[in-house]
């Protein structure tokens, strides 16, 4: 977990669950608002940021949210919605662990006559009223092109590109994933680049990704470059590289723009990341929360077509940025993290050798 959250935060965050409430209290005219979110492993914005930026906007609101964490756990992630539906919450937000457990969870809370919003993560066939989150196929674009960009200044020839996806029975990787072929997939098909292994990481379990990228570099040890579909399983892959003693000989992306993520940038053994504005998301996404807890519906310009119903879903989605050694100081002056967050230790040199 990062640094800078209030010791009461993190017990609770620790505990499962987070109550936010103005000190002005209620202003009586919306409801309570139930989130949940996914899991605190696969990232570290799981534990910190959303929680911590949905909390900000609900307090500076003056309206009570109940905020948990299923810690990856179906059945958890159950309970505390029956828990929420019960409790007499107005508007329902998830972040799905899969699509099938959150549409039961949606399902459940439309017949209870509660309003739903999909925050990230859009659950297939779930009919939420709104879907809040990047654009994701975008992101996968900027990880593909950022790949590109990285092999392209080795100067390998017919590189070999391995590929970690995200879990997949996450409609975001399949998103990202779109969107990095659309870059990636030329370069196969032309012989640029030679296709190496690719595998899906269940529930984007960082561990289960170091493990399954030794078993492609022992396959394939002319591996030159690895799309990893976020922060967390970058650094799974960047250990083993460093075990071979390939870290910075082989171009590794990620996503998130996590602390560590960042420091791999700057290390030299991390290509590049994406930087989401969680903060803007947490916003656009509580403002929607209030107005329907008021019985209000606002009308947004953008639409996410559900593979599943084909229903094109009122949706909010925020740009992403690519961010690579020479614009890290980016992410630090919109304070997404601190410079001593950032730059501690080892890397208080490289920082000021890249001008952060």
């Amino acid at each position: 977990m990062r640094r800078g959250i209030s010791a009461l935060a993190a017990a609770g965050l620790l505990a499962g669950g987070l109550t936010a409430c103005s000190d002005k209290g209620d202003d009586g005219s919306a409801g309570k608002i139930g989130i949940i979110l996914p899991d605190t492993a696969s990232s570290q914005r799981w534990g910190s940021d959303d929680p911590k930026f949905l909390k900000a906007a609900f307090d500076a609101a003056g309206v009570s949210a109940d905020i948990q964490n299923a810690q990856g756990d179906k059945s958890q992630f159950q309970t505390i919605a029956d828990g929420m539906i019960s409790s007499g919450v107005k508007v329902l937000m998830i972040v799905n662990l899969d699509s099938g457990t959150g549409k039961a969870v949606l399902d459940k809370a439309k017949r209870a006559g509660i309003a739903t919003i999909d925050y990230d993560r859009l659950t297939l066939g779930g009919g939420a009223d709104y879907y809040v989150s990047f654009d994701n196929v975008t992101v996968g674009r900027l990880q593909g092109e950022g790949l590109v960009k990285c092999l392209a200044e080795k100067k390998y020839p017919k590189p070999v590109v391995a590929e970690l996806h995200g879990a997949a029975t996450d409609n975001n990787a399949t998103l990202f994933k779109e969107g990095y072929d659309s870059v990636l997939q030329p370069k196969f098909t032309s012989g640029e680049y030679e296709k190496g292994p690719d595998q899906a990481v269940p529930e984007w379990d960082n561990a289960q990704a170091g493990t399954m990228f030794e078993q492609m570099l022992t396959q394939r040890r002319d591996i030159k470059g690895v799309l990893a579909a976020n922060d967390g399983m970058g650094n799974a892959v960047i250990s083993v590289l460093k075990k071979y003693k390939l870290n910075g000989a082989v171009p590794v992306t990620g996503q998130d723009a996590t602390v560590q993520g960042l420091q791999n940038i700057l290390a030299g053994d991390q290509c590049m990341t994406v930087y989401k504005a969680i903060k803007q998301v947490a916003d656009a996404a509580a403002d929607l929360a209030i107005a329907l807890a008021r019985g209000e519906r606002k009308k947004v310009d953008q639409t996410i077509k559900d593979g599943e119903t084909g229903r094109d879903v009122p949706a909010v989605l925020i740009p992403p940025k690519p961010i690579f050694k020479d614009n890290v100081g980016d992410v630090i002056t919109e304070g997404f993290v601190t410079k001593a967050q950032l730059c501690t230790g080892d890397f208080a040199a490289l920082c000021t050798e890249n001008g952060v």
